[in-house]
């Protein structure tokens, strides 16, 4: 796992720059910085607008009692996203902006959830599950 977050935090800011130079190569140094500047914007109003509309879901679940697993899963994604679009270069808001896209997030979550499922504790009425806490494992004041 950490030669991966090693092989990333060395990758990712070379790929970033060597894009952001070709560009700058092809179109120009101040079209470049613009188109920055634009994209940051544009996914900073899309952060925003999907992110309250998966607030707004959130919400309407919890109203009607049910657990909002999904809507959770899309915020995540959503919160990913906007850390992607802080990020500066073409190629994390190129995969930020894909994750601002609700039919994109769809594809994704089923991925997610299979991957953390067993890292979920569930607390509520039914059988015990793998993997579940229950209160009668907990002991009074934890």
């Amino acid at each position: 796992m950490l030669v991966w977050l090693v092989l990333l935090f060395i990758a990712v800011p070379l790929v970033e720059l060597f894009v952001i130079v070709e560009t700058a190569r092809s179109i120009g140094t101040l079209e470049t910085i613009g188109l920055l500047i634009l994209v940051s914007v544009v996914g900073a109003w899309m952060v925003k607008a999907q992110g309250m509309a998966v607030l707004w879901r959130v919400r309407s679940k919890l109203h009607e009692g049910q657990m909002p697993g999904r809507e959770l899963v899309d915020g995540a994604l959503v919160l990913f996203a906007g850390a992607l679009m802080l990020t500066p270069g073409f190629a994390t808001d190129a995969f930020g902006l894909l994750l601002l896209f609700p039919p994109t997030r769809m594809a994704i979550r089923p991925i997610l959830i299979r991957r953390f499922r067993h890292r979920v504790a569930y607390f509520g009425p039914g059988e015990a599950k793998p993997g579940t806490i229950h209160d009668t494992d907990l002991a009074d004041g934890e």
